[in-house]
């Protein structure tokens, strides 16, 4: 049997370190939260690895030698140059004769909600052989059936594309999460997770069942200050300083070695290679449909330019996930898209020289939205929603305001001295907006919305 190793690999360091926070914000970027009176899933019994299905036609190619492509979506954590660099290390020293290449697709305090709109972009154009889908800690806010539509639709995507493409689910663990390990039980997400993965025999790998075991005998201290230097071999190991993100040194060292074993597993009870079935949907209201849809010019009034690689440090700094980038550089400023569908949002840019824009939806008063927040020190991808609406036609304007932000009130308390510093770096009243996240079809930006 196969016993994989992901063991004395090297770190090597993160491709577009700009899109990847240290930041667990999804609720402040989607506006997501859980309604008091959601019914709490059922959740299930805490098992670190179920292969289910397997992943055959993985290991087939990859046993067969050739071009594998493996690609990674999930947050902050499978961002960082820990657990998803020593996987694809250890899968080159497992399968030597098979060319790995990586499909980064991580993006800092997001969702699956982004990650069903953005899989089409960064992962499913790249033509994955295998998609590790890592959204447990981010979506630990989100209700229950949001999950259940946004991972499914996930799913369905990458399989409607290619049905020979391998999926597994792998599940990280923050603070909060704990409690219910503890109990012997995923956390609510994780639960609701593993609903889709029951549905499409996708093999899941929950890291946080060995992070509580060692937890309860005493082996790893879950969060604690880093030391000057940090000792891997110590007992106890120190995982995290912030509750969420494992040190690479050694928390992340441990999700790699789980997932190892995982995969010896996955690998022994994998089936013959062949296309998966593609099964009816567990929901009707799933996100198989939905669409990034760059920014195109025809949507657009006023000063907008658009901005490269080579003329603005904002569009550099985040090429590798954004298709397009567009800087509204005067009030008046207008983003308009008419559609016919539930659900519209701008994937934009939140940072230091944002404005604040107003959201109008149909015929209703418009809502003025900062552009910054209380972590805006730096500048970082986010989500613009304008709400779920009926099924029916809408109409959406953004406008960029004249009144600028009180950035000063918005910072947090600690992030205030670098407005103070550094005033320059907060003096503009931008907005950048890159593409529509869609649930539904496009329309011509003058048709009328439904009465």
């Amino acid at each position: 049997m196969s016993r994989f190793s992901f063991r004395g690999t090297t770190s090597r360091p993160l491709i577009a370190t700009a899109i990847c926070t240290a930041v667990l914000c999804l609720a402040m970027q989607t506006g997501i939260a859980q309604p008091a009176d959601a019914p709490t899933p059922t959740l299930v019994t805490a098992v670190e690895c179920r292969p289910r299905g397997g992943l055959p036609n993985f290991f087939a190619k990859a046993k067969a030698g050739g071009d594998v492509r493996v690609a990674y979506l999930g947050g902050s954590i499978t961002a960082a140059p820990g657990w998803r660099v020593f996987s694809l290390d250890g899968l080159k020293k497992e399968f030597p004769t098979a060319q790995f290449s990586e499909i980064s697709a991580a993006i800092g305090g997001t969702g699956s909600d982004l990650g069903a709109f953005r899989v089409g972009h960064d992962v499913i154009a790249h033509k994955p052989d295998l998609v590790f889908v890592e959204f447990a800690v981010n979506d630990a806010g989100t209700p229950p059936e949001q999950i259940l539509a946004t991972m499914e639709g996930i799913v369905r995507q990458i399989l409607r594309a290619d049905a020979a493409t391998d999926i597994c689910f792998v599940y990280t663990v923050s603070e909060p999460l704990l409690a219910d390990l503890a109990k012997g039980v995923f956390p609510r997400a994780a639960s609701t997770m593993e609903a889709v993965a029951d549905h499409y025999a996708i093999p899941s790998v929950h890291y946080g069942v060995e992070v509580n075991r060692r937890i309860a005998d005493g082996s790893l201290v879950f969060k604690g200050e880093k030391p000057e230097k940090l000792d891997a071999t110590a007992t106890p190991m120190l995982f995290s300083s912030d509750g969420v993100h494992p040190h690479v040194e050694t928390g992340h060292r441990l999700y790699a070695d789980v997932l190892a074993r995982s995969l010896a597993t996955i690998q022994t009870a994998a089936t013959t290679a062949a296309p998966h079935a593609m099964p009816e949907p567990l929901r009707a209201d799933n996100w198989e449909k939905a669409k990034l849809i760059p920014i195109e010019q025809s949507m657009l009034r006023g000063d907008w330019r658009r901005v490269t690689p080579a003329d603005d440090e904002r569009a550099k700094s985040f090429a590798a996930r954004m298709p397009v980038l567009w800087k509204a550089e005067k009030p008046g400023a207008e983003l308009v898209v008419a559609y016919a569908g539930t659900r519209l949002a701008v994937y934009d840019l939140l940072g230091p020289g944002e404005g604040t824009v107003s959201v109008q939806v149909d015929d209703a008063a418009a809502k003025n939205v900062p552009r910054i927040d209380g972590y805006c020190t730096y500048w970082r991808i986010a989500t613009l929603n304008t709400g779920s609406q009926p099924a029916g036609t809408h109409r959406v304007t953004i406008r960029l305001e004249a009144a600028a932000p009180d950035k000063a009130k918005i910072l947090f308390e600690h992030n205030r001295p670098d407005l103070e510093k550094n005033p320059a770096k907060y003096a503009d009243n931008v907005w950048y907006a890159s593409a529509i996240l869609l649930l539904g079809d496009l329309l011509p930006a003058d048709a009328a919305p439904a009465k």
